[in-house]
């Protein structure tokens, strides 16, 4: 007889954790939510600037970036803040550069007009897929400052394409799980985080091994997964923002 998997929050395989997201939390951000996914919870704010970087002055083209961080207390044990060491980890650099990249590939960054959007995700609670939440909220905190760029008579519209979010899928206990937490995360066999637009698109597909390779069929089987985690996302993201 097959037992059936038990994950240790109880959730079944293709089940997400519970999902909330919070619009307009920060009161003097152009944009901003708080997301929770599970435990993990991540601030997310949006701010303009009618500047650009040197490479894009005179192109009429805008910019979207990002930075990450975790606060001391996110995790068990205090960690030291970056800022104080002098230098951010490679891991704090992979991320806020993969944050960027997910919400420039949604955004018409010529309709902007020449002015910036920083995004910074800072992680409050950290349980798993800290990466995800900021992707998946920084699209909505990136929303907003854009619906206020039209109040404001800036833009005429808002200059985003699609949608983005983020998911992590996993190999745990030889099964194929959707939206790993620290529990499953810290002893999956394979840990994959995917990146993908409410269009189908793909944006980034992250996927480790961490003892025995993973087949092709267990990626597909993932990638299946997080295109049904994703459509779940993409309801609570359009459902903060206030659209259909």
């Amino acid at each position: 007889m097959i037992r059936p998997l038990a994950r240790p929050s109880g959730r079944a395989p293709d089940a997400l954790r519970t999902i909330h997201i919070e619009p307009g939390v920060a009161r003097h951000a152009e944009g901003s939510c708080r997301i929770r996914m599970g435990d993990t919870e991540v601030l997310c704010t949006a701010s303009l600037d009618s500047r650009v970087p040197s490479f894009l002055r005179g192109t009429g083209s805008g910019w979207v970036t990002a930075e990450y961080g975790m606060l001391p207390r996110a995790t068990h044990t205090r960690s030291d803040r970056e800022a104080a060491r002098g230098k951010q980890t490679g891991r704090t650099q992979e991320i806020q550069r993969l944050i960027g990249r997910s919400l420039r590939a949604v955004t018409d960054l010529k309709a902007m007009g020449e002015m910036s959007v920083t995004i910074d995700c800072d992680v409050l609670t950290a349980d798993g897929g800290t990466r995800c939440a900021s992707v998946t909220g920084a699209w909505v905190a990136l929303h907003l400052a854009f619906r206020h760029c039209m109040r404001m008579n800036v833009l005429s519209a808002v200059p985003l394409r699609d949608q983005v979010a983020a998911v992590s899928c996993g190999i745990w206990q030889g099964a194929a799980v959707l939206d790993l937490d620290y529990a499953e995360d810290s002893k999956a066999q394979t840990d994959a985080n995917f990146v993908l637009t409410g269009r189908g698109g793909m944006v980034e597909v992250q996927g480790t091994a961490e003892g025995e390779p993973f087949s092709e069929a267990q990626l597909l089987e993932l990638l299946a997964l997080a295109r049904q985690g994703t459509d779940e996302l993409f309801r609570h993201q359009r459902a903060a923002v206030g659209i259909a």
